[in-house]
C-alpha cells in the first residue's frame, strides 16, 4: 500500500519501507493515487468481514488470557496436598468449628497457618484439600490443552486477517469467505444461479523460465503444497510470518538456478504479512519435506530439511514476473 510520496529522495523511514522511483511527477502521482484508490475501494468492500474477524480474534485472545491466568493459579497446587498431609497427621489435635490451625510443617520445618472450613470436621477439611489438589492437577492438563488449541486458532485467524489485508479482488474475498464458512466461522451464503469463480494460484515466470505459484488463501495453500506439488518442487514460506505458500515447479529440470530461488523468495516475502518490510527471512525446502499437521487448520503445515534466504519484497520485480 502506498504510504507517501515526494519529489525528493525520502530518507526518514529508513529500512521500514521500500522506495519506488518514477520517470516523471505525473507518473508518480498517477500511480500513487491509482494504487491508493484501489486499496481504499477494497478496504470498503472488506470492512465488514475484517471487523467480524478482528472481533473474533479479540474474543479468542481474551479467552486465552483467562485460561492462562487459571493455569497460573494451579501452580500452587502442591501446597493443597501438603496442607492435606499436615491436617491428616494432626487430626487428634483438631476440633470441628475452627477457622484455621497453626501446625508444624514437616516439609519445611516451620509452622504454617492452614485455613479451615468451620462447618467441616478435621478429617473432611483434610479430604477437601486432597480433592482440591486433584482438581488442580486435572485443571492443569485440561487448560494446557485448551491453551495450545486456542493459540493455534489465534494463529489461523491472524492468517485470515493477513489474507484479507492483501486481497485485491472480489474473487479473493469470496474465496476467503468460503474458507471461513467451511471452518464454521461464517454462515454459508447462497447466491442463486451464480457459480463461484474458480480462482487459480498467483502465477509467475522466473527469469530462468521456471513457473512459480503462490496461494491466494489457506485452502489453496493446502492444495498447492500437499496435492498439486511434486516431491522435487521447491516450497517456500516466510519464517514465523503469515504468508502464502509458494512453489517452484521443477518440471524436467535437473536443478533450479539460485536466481530463480531468490526470485521465488522475493515473491513469498511480497505475498506475506512482511510485504512492507525489508530483510525478510524465507525458508525453502523440497516439497516432499512439507507435511500437514494432523487436525490442523487449513494452511498449517510442518517442514524439515530447509534453508533460509534473506530478501526484501520488491513490487516491481514481482509485477514483472507475474503472468495474467
Amino acid at each position: 500500500v502506498p504510504k507517501d510520496f515526494s519529489f525528493m529522495d525520502i530518507a526518514q523511514y529508513g529500512e521500514a519501507m521500500s522506495k519506488k522511483y518514477y520517470p516523471s511527477c505525473c507518473a508518480l502521482l498517477d500511480s500513487f493515487y491509482r494504487e491508493r484508490g484501489a486499496c481504499d475501494r477494497m478496504k470498503q468492500r472488506t470492512h465488514e468481514l475484517q471487523k467480524h474477524i478482528s472481533n473474533l480474534l479479540a474474543r479468542l485472545n481474551r479467552k486465552l488470557e483467562i485460561q492462562k491466568k487459571e493455569l497460573d493459579d494451579t501452580k500452587n497446587r502442591d501446597s493443597l496436598r501438603i496442607f492435606g498431609d499436615i491436617l491428616s497427621a494432626n487430626l487428634y489435635s483438631l476440633t470441628k468449628g475452627a477457622q484455621s490451625a497453626r501446625l508444624f510443617n514437616f516439609y519445611s520445618n516451620e509452622e504454617v497457618v492452614i485455613p479451615l472450613n468451620p462447618t467441616l470436621s478435621p478429617q473432611q477439611n483434610a479430604q477437601k484439600y486432597y480433592s482440591d489438589y486433584k482438581k488442580a492437577c486435572a485443571a492443569e492438563k485440561i487448560l494446557t490443552e485448551l491453551i495450545s488449541s486456542g493459540e493455534t486458532e489465534v494463529r489461523y485467524i491472524e492468517s485470515i486477517l493477513d489474507l484479507i489485508s492483501r486481497a485485491s479482488t472480489d474473487a479473493e474475498i469470496s474465496a476467503i469467505r468460503d474458507e471461513l464458512s467451511s471452518q464454521g466461522y461464517l454462515k454459508t451464503r447462497k447466491v442463486a444461479n451464480k457459480k463461484p469463480e474458480k480462482l487459480p494460484p498467483l502465477k509467475y515466470i522466473s527469469s530462468d523460465g521456471f513457473t512459480i505459484l503462490s496461494g491466494r488463501n489457506n485452502l489453496q495453500n493446502d492444495r498447492l503444497s500437499l496435492k498439486d506439488s511434486r516431491p522435487d518442487d521447491i516450497w517456500l514460506h516466510t519464517k514465523a510470518v503469515h504468508g502464502s505458500h509458494t512453489l517452484i515447479l521443477r518440471g524436467d529440470a535437473s536443478s533450479i538456478p539460485d536466481r530463480t530461488v531468490e526470485q521465488a523468495a522475493v515473491i513469498a516475502a511480497y505475498n506475506s504479512k512482511a510485504r512492507d518490510s525489508s530483510n525478510v527471512q524465507v525458508d525453502y525446502t523440497l516439497a516432499k519435506y512439507v507435511k500437514k499437521i494432523p487436525g490442523a487448520k487449513p494452511g498449517m503445515v510442518s517442514y524439515t530439511n530447509y534453508s533460509t534466504a534473506v530478501v526484501s519484497p520488491d513490487s516491481d520485480l514481482v509485477a514483472s514476473l507475474a503472468t495474467k
